[in-house]
């Protein structure tokens, strides 16, 4: 039920999104403007995981992951009927950005708590290859028909598309038959008891350096990332040669690798004791790949996807398998919470940082400068901490509870 959902919302979010990015870069003109855009989008990752998520470890995480749905759906199609009868606001898209996002992060994080309880024993990285391949399986279909929507209906009707896709994940997800209580243990919800669950949070989490080296490594490049997406549009907007059209078909390139590398690892099983060595084989080839894209010829460019698809599903589906796993149920929602909070403010960060070099440097020479530096960064914490995150990686995957873990 709950991937079903997660289609449900992604179809739409997909072509929403696709059509906004591109209105706001010709709205504006401009790679800052737009990664601007992102960075404000993203703040309430920074606040809302920090207050939410002891209370999500005590709660049941369903009604919201339901709620969440349903006001994505009204603020939607509220967007809709605006951009029916005025012109385009940039301020009054930064602040629609805004809360879509506030609602985002309590969804992001529900989801993230609630769907390890769903995977059988045993079958975690196959559940999380389903679960990775579901977006870029979407995104290669939504994304060439975002583009020619985007001409065609226009941005108002996309959005009311996607209210309707948010109404019936909704309703998706309030089928779904989980067995969820309320841990207060006799307790009232109080700010002493908020203070005592981050507390403890923040003490596992400085026991475990593994953890935290590759959580900073993530979200340092997932941040950098989130820079790339103003630049590529820039780039396949004002290039000579290339058009809009051209770079939807990236997430082709990108499915067609990320469906063979999740085929592939679906049915094949990595024996534990390789696995760290293969996720930080992928991290140095991926950052590589990045720094090429650009000096490439299109075809080349297509390959370039392709490879970094197959190789980002399979590192990608064996790190979450291992970390959600390896972190305590009842203690999930806070270091989800954690991370969140890391990759959002790396992302607002970045976002900025590298559209601000968007407007001083070639846009090929910028993603090139970031990927470097975001492989150095790899090479500072996974690499550091290594011996570290194979107890990660061979710990979670052998099974071993969590008094093994800690001993």
């Amino acid at each position: 039920m709950v991937t079903a959902a997660s289609a449900f919302g992604a179809i739409g979010g997909i072509a929403a999104n696709f059509a906004l990015s591109f209105l706001v870069f010709n709205e504006t003109g401009s790679t800052f403007a737009s990664a601007l855009t992102i960075a404000m989008s993203v703040i309430p990752g920074l606040l809302i995981p920090l207050l939410a998520a002891p209370l999500m470890d005590r709660l049941p995480r369903k009604p919201v992951l339901v709620m969440g749905d349903v006001v994505n759906a009204a603020l939607y199609a509220a967007a809709g009927v605006y951009l029916h009868i005025n012109e385009f606001s940039y301020i009054g898209y930064l602040l629609f950005s805004l809360v879509l996002s506030t609602m985002g992060a309590f969804d992001e994080l529900a989801y993230s708590s609630i769907y390890p309880k769903l995977i059988p024993e045993g079958m975690e990285e196959k559940g999380y290859t389903v679960s990775g391949m579901l977006y870029p399986v979407l995104k290669v279909i939504m994304t060439p028909v975002a583009a020619i929507l985007y001409k065609t209906l226009g941005v108002a009707n996309i959005l009311f598309v996607q209210s309707a896709l948010s109404l019936l994940a909704a309703f998706t997800e309030s089928r779904i038959r989980i067995s969820e209580t309320s841990r207060f243990e006799g307790q009232r919800p109080s700010v002493k008891m908020w203070f005592n669950d981050v507390k403890a949070a923040v003490s596992y989490l400085k026991r475990e350096k593994g953890l935290m080296a590759l959580f900073l490594y993530m979200a340092t490049t997932n941040g950098v990332a989130c820079g790339y997406n103003p630049l590529l549009v820039a780039f396949f907007s004002t290039t000579a040669g290339f058009t809009m059209k051209m770079y939807s078909f990236f997430t082709v390139a990108e499915f067609a690798g990320r469906t063979l590398g999740g085929t592939l690892h679906y049915n094949v099983k990595i024996p534990s004791k390789k696995k760290f060595g293969f996720a930080f084989a992928v991290y140095q080839l991926y950052e590589a790949m990045d720094m090429c894209l650009l000096w490439l010829p299109y075809p080349l460019m297509l390959i370039n996807r392709g490879i970094a698809g197959f190789l980002g599903i399979q590192s990608a589906t064996m790190r979450e398998a291992a970390v959600q796993k390896y972190i305590p149920d009842e203690m999930r929602a806070r270091i989800n919470a954690f991370q969140a909070m890391m990759y959002t403010a790396f992302a607002a960060a970045f976002s900025l940082i590298v559209g601000a070099l968007g407007e001083l440097l070639p846009y090929a020479t910028c993603i090139t400068v970031c990927a470097g530096f975001t492989m150095l960064v790899c090479w500072c914490t996974v690499w550091a901490r290594r011996d570290s995150l194979r107890k990660v990686y061979e710990c979670a995957a052998n099974g071993k509870d969590d008094e093994e873990r800690e001993a």
